[in-house]
């Protein structure tokens, strides 16, 4: 009776029964999304992965070898494995970059000033032209000229020789070279980092905004600075959407990638399926081992509100 007793779940108050039930309902949709209609392409593809794929007349043929295509796209296809570590060091060095430039302007563009919805619609416009309808316009468009004029120039600030001016007063300022590096690099990237924070900004904008006004108001009656406010209220509060956006960053860096054309590129134009469903494994698997570790360091130093 006792070990009855002991294997009996005690039931959950209502308040957790409140917050599973409603987690539940808001996963839902992308839950049913996914059972219907990427559930099945997925296991296909996993198939594919350890399978050699032979199109003829009567269809496909399909010839089970392990891990054959795995062992090639690691050690045969140099191409694969120069790709993922470039995804992943540009990922690396802009993630950084694009958190703290989206939680600078959100900050400001919370301020009011006039034309601030101006303001917010520029700094978002990025996200409308980097979208697939505006991508795919024909050859004369003017969005599609600036994106060619840019790529062939190597960036908006290339030609001003914005990043060596700036090298070379840090480096007789006596800043450590490493340092240096990685801002020049960031000037270098400025239009990457701008064309990639548009959600992000909205983001932490949202999240700034619903920052209580009254600890802001009892902040400055102590006598605080907005320094202060900044890191003793802002940033503590939007620290959780910290985590969101980094963990946002990181997919629509690898979504951006050369490695998804490499990938494609595999499977339709040499037409090798197996190959090609090795790649996107690896790839895959890489993702979520650069999530889970990011999600399990920074979710130690993320403040939540009770």
């Amino acid at each position: 009776m006792k070990a009855m007793q002991k294997l009996t779940i005690m039931p959950k108050s209502y308040e957790g029964q409140k917050a599973f039930w409603g987690g539940f309902l808001f996963v839902l949709p992308w839950l049913l999304g996914f059972i219907f209609f990427f559930l099945i392409p997925l296991l296909t593809s996993l198939r594919f992965s350890f399978s050699k794929i032979q199109a003829s007349s009567e269809g496909m043929k399909i010839t089970f070898i392990g891990l054959k295509n795995y062992i090639e796209a690691l050690t045969v296809n140099t191409n694969f494995n120069r790709t993922l570590i470039e995804s992943i060091i540009n990922m690396v060095v802009n993630i950084p970059l694009i958190i703290i430039f989206s939680l600078f302007l959100a900050v400001l563009l919370n301020q009011k000033f006039l034309g601030r919805s101006f303001a917010r619609g520029v700094f978002f416009l990025p996200v409308i032209l980097a979208s697939g309808v505006i991508l795919n316009l024909e050859s004369t468009s003017l969005v599609q000229a600036i994106n060619e004029q840019n790529a062939n120039s190597g960036g908006v600030t290339s030609g001003f020789g914005g990043a060596f001016e700036l090298e070379r007063i840090m480096l007789r300022s006596g800043v450590n070279e490493t340092i240096v590096a990685y801002l020049t690099g960031a000037v270098d990237r400025i239009y990457q980092i701008v064309s990639q924070s548009g959600v992000q900004i909205l983001i932490f904008l949202a999240g700034i905004q619903t920052v209580p006004p009254a600890l802001y108001e009892a902040a400055k009656m102590e006598g605080a600075t907005g320094y202060e406010a900044f890191w003793k209220i802002t940033f503590p509060l939007v620290t959780p959407l910290i985590l969101v956006n980094i963990i946002y960053t990181i997919i629509d860096s690898f979504s951006r990638s050369s490695i998804t054309e490499l990938i494609l590129s595999t499977g339709f134009d040499n037409s090798n399926f197996g190959l090609s469903s090795a790649m996107a494994w690896l790839y895959f698997v890489t993702i979520m081992i650069i999530l889970m570790v990011s999600t399990y360091v920074i979710s130690k130093k993320v403040f939540y509100q009770e």
